[in-house]
């Protein structure tokens, strides 16, 4: 069967052939109801319009996509944003975000209309897990989908993550071996509509307090927290309202990890005086605040996807499609032995 034109797609849609174009190529030009009249229409007919002229010449957009669950300015995906940018820009590729992919209605818009369009020659998605039929949608781009910090690597042609779980294992583990034994995780809640790498974080300290258990007397508990903009303050709040406060604190990241340093400081809490505290990402900062943590180079991670990408888009198969790398421990100030009174 042969895919359908412009033409009959604005016959089967109601529309003029210039408002079918421009759905594709201006939608801010085009009501929402026509906009998504000709969208389903076009998804129907299995019709993709051509991108420019230089599309026509190389059947490639010369663009390709970034999903992110959370904004840009997050020390993560700008870090990702730099890597990829710095491969693709150099290849004559621009970088297009896609920003909030964490709710059900911005992930419904996004893999509902890409497979119309078909207006980018890849998609990286980091950070977060794809379902199967969001994988489905993807794959009827016929691009390559690169996956960074993803959570599982099925419907992905290519990969590069960090191993979260080891790493918070390993960030565990060096408390237990200083000797501390009240040790507890903060962490945020996990969003509701997407399955996102960081949570792996918490299987990997539980799994360190429960093998430490065997030998030592250890007391330990993870502190989640609502998602949101107060995360922060109310780690602080549950941290400040135990009967007894840790030995040491685990965090899911910097940016817990840093504003609690100043924070519990002045309420008489001093890091490592009457506690350690460690960190996990080694962002910014954390080098300022004398941070322990868990190093991982997300700006690596970027180019190391990009070229992957760019591999697949030339039609070249991948020596190792999906990599793994470990998170390393910075020993700075904010940890020490631990010695009971």
């Amino acid at each position: 069967m042969n895919k359908a034109g412009i033409r009959e797609v604005a016959e089967a849609a109601g529309v003029s052939i210039s408002t079918v174009s421009r759905a594709f190529t201006r939608p801010d030009l085009v009501s929402e109801k026509t906009r998504d009249k000709v969208l389903e229409t076009a998804d129907r007919l299995d019709f993709n319009i051509s991108r420019s002229a230089t599309a026509l010449k190389s059947g490639q957009s010369y663009r390709v996509a970034l999903l992110m669950n959370e904004e840009i300015t997050s020390w993560f995906n700008t870090q990702v944003f730099a890597g990829i940018d710095s491969v693709m820009h150099d290849a004559g590729y621009d970088v297009s975000l896609y920003q909030h992919i964490d709710t059900a209605e911005n992930r419904r818009e996004f893999f509902t209309t890409l497979p119309v369009r078909r207006n980018v020659d890849a998609v990286f998605v980091a950070s977060f897990a794809i379902d199967g039929a969001e994988v489905d949608q993807l794959k009827r781009t016929n691009v390559p989908i690169i996956g960074i910090n993803t959570p599982s690597t099925e419907g992905f042609d290519g990969s590069i993550s960090i191993d979260d779980e080891d790493g918070m294992f390993t960030a565990a583990q060096h408390l237990i071996n200083l000797g501390h034994k009240h040790i507890v995780y903060t962490c945020s809640a996990p969003a509701e509509s997407i399955h996102s790498s960081i949570d792996a974080r918490g299987r990997g300290f539980i799994r360190a307090c429960e093998a430490a258990q065997a030998t030592r007397d250890l007391d330990w508990e993870v502190l989640t927290v609502p998602r949101g903009t107060e995360f922060v303050e109310s780690t602080l709040a549950a941290l400040l309202a135990l009967d007894d406060f840790p030995d040491a604190i685990c965090c899911q990241m910097d940016m817990m990890a840093i504003p609690l340093v100043l924070r519990l400081g002045q309420y008489g809490h001093e890091t490592p005086r009457d506690y350690s505290i460690i960190g996990f990402d080694d962002s910014s900062y954390a080098d300022t605040v004398n941070l322990t943590t868990m190093r991982q180079n997300p700006k690596e991670m970027g180019r190391i996807a990009a070229q992957k990408a760019l591999t697949l888009i030339k039609g070249e198969t991948l020596e190792n499609p999906h990599e793994t790398v470990k998170a390393h421990l910075v020993l700075r100030g904010t940890d020490r032995l631990y010695h009971e009174d």
